[in-house]
């Protein structure tokens, strides 16, 4: 009889703890993730937010990264440097500047990552929000010009609002496909951003635009950097190269023009590589 107690006991016990641990795992199951403060990795450290914008009707994930001596000089102003794609080029490109200060004396600089915090296709827009209305473009491209207005309207002056940045010296980033977005920037609205390096661009749909005429600037300090990895996918590296060949003459152009082959790149893996030759490049023109 004693065993027999022992056995029930045993099993009530052994019930109640798969029912708990169950309900545990329900319970984590629905349970936010947390968030990782940045803050312990010091090469990255700076500041977040999540910004919604009323004209796209989505929110980004804004990551910020401040110089080291941000804090103790309250006078001083940065150029900001504006990265597409932040939810990828955000960790490698911001530590990337810190190390060009240290051995480029490149300066120092506000880093901000947009990015869309997913790289599933329902929430990361990059394929409509880079790219333009054009007679080639399908259902889900041409976002270009409402991702630009929230550029222009919306992420800057909030960035400009909250740090110390040097509005003089806005620089936008784009990636392949963010690449376009850069050189759609510099197309319709050059005045907006000081200097745009297009790494390992796409140049479709509405490839006409980027041999076309580009919008009249009002400065004339403005660069434009285009680089090409020479192991790219083929039909981009022969758009690039067209692109180069029909840019080596630009008197016309609003903006001094840079382009370049990174020897041996190739699609995603080199944007360090565009990034420090244009980052040296708009700093060092004269």
């Amino acid at each position: 009889m004693p065993n027999r107690t022992y056995r029930i006991a045993t099993l009530c016990v052994t019930a109640t703890l798969l029912l708990g641990c169950g309900a545990v795992a329900t319970l984590s199951a629905v349970q936010p993730k947390a968030i990782l403060p940045l803050n312990h990795l010091p090469a990255l450290s700076g500041d977040y937010f999540e910004i919604e914008s009323p004209s796209l009707g989505r929110s980004f994930h804004i990551y910020v990264g401040l110089p080291e001596e941000y804090d103790s000089n309250e006078h001083s102003r940065y150029p900001v440097v504006y990265l597409l794609d932040g939810d990828s080029l955000f960790p490698i490109l911001a530590t990337n500047h810190l190390f060009l200060n240290y051995d480029e004396d490149l300066p120092r600089a506000i880093v901000v990552g947009i990015a869309y915090g997913s790289f599933e296709p329902e929430i990361n827009k990059r394929g409509f929000d880079f790219s333009a209305p054009a007679s080639d473009a399908t259902s889900e491209q041409g976002g270009a010009p409402g991702f630009h207005y929230f550029l222009k309207s919306e992420l800057i002056p909030e960035i400009e609002e909250r740090y110390q940045a040097d509005a003089s010296r806005r620089i936008l980033f784009g990636q392949s496909r963010g690449g376009y977005l850069t050189l759609y920037s510099a197309f319709t609205d050059p005045d907006l951003f000081w200097g745009r390096i297009a790494s390992n661009a796409s140049f479709d749909p509405g490839r006409e635009i980027f041999f076309s005429p580009p919008a009249q600037a009002n400065r004339s300090d403005l660069g434009l950097v285009v680089t090409s990895g020479s192991r790219d996918m083929p039909f981009l590296r022969e758009a690039a190269l067209q692109w180069f060949d029909a840019w080596k003459v630009n008197e016309d152009a609003p903006w001094a023009v840079k382009t370049a082959t990174i020897e041996g790149g190739t699609h995603a893996a080199n944007s360090t590589d565009s990034y420090r030759l244009g980052m040296l490049w708009l700093f060092n023109r004269n």
